[in-house]
């Protein structure tokens, strides 16, 4: 069984190894996330903070994958239900393994997804990579394996947060 730590221990893990890919190490990682029941990777280093599910504050007038309005350390934060956003049943707040992963401050944007759980680092040596559907968005970069044969999405979050559909948030 797989040793449990908390989430300060984690993001501190996450800050080194962040640390050390901005120094130019070789070794890359991915961070898994669950979506609704989907499984997604990012890239560690464009992956951002990650926060625990604030209080969220409503916008009226706007589609239902966006929760709302964050207020982390004195910064808004526009956040958008990744599992909604993607077809998925919407992530219940109250849910306590929800996490915020803080995007678009990489990008020049205060945008968060809110993902039903992380699913911690991943390598990617132990995936093997197909091109996804042809009708996949651009932001759906990769369809992965795993070697117990789970299926797995490569998200390009330079992509999403390009994508005008992602951005625009008019119901």
């Amino acid at each position: 069984m797989a040793r449990r730590i908390s989430l300060r221990e984690f993001q501190e893990h996450l800050s080194r190894r962040l640390s050390g890919v901005a120094q130019g190490e070789s070794a890359a990682s991915l961070l898994g996330i669950q979506a609704g029941q989907s499984r997604w990777l990012l890239d560690l280093s464009e992956s951002g903070e990650i926060v625990p599910l604030p209080p969220l504050t409503p916008v009226p007038l706007t589609r239902p994958s966006f929760c709302g309005l964050a207020n982390i350390r004195g910064n808004l934060h526009a956040v958008t239900d990744f599992p909604a956003y993607i077809g998925e049943e919407p992530t219940p707040h109250h849910n306590p393994a929800a996490r915020l992963l803080l995007v678009g401050a990489k990008h020049g944007n205060n945008v968060a997804l809110l993902v039903s759980r992380l699913l911690g680092l991943k390598n990617p040596a132990d995936f093997s990579i197909t091109p996804p559907p042809g009708q996949a968005p651009a932001w759906n970069a990769a369809t992965c394996t795993d070697q117990e044969g789970n299926a797995w999405h490569r998200l390009d979050l330079k992509a999403l947060l390009s994508d005008p559909h992602f951005m625009n948030i008019v119901a």
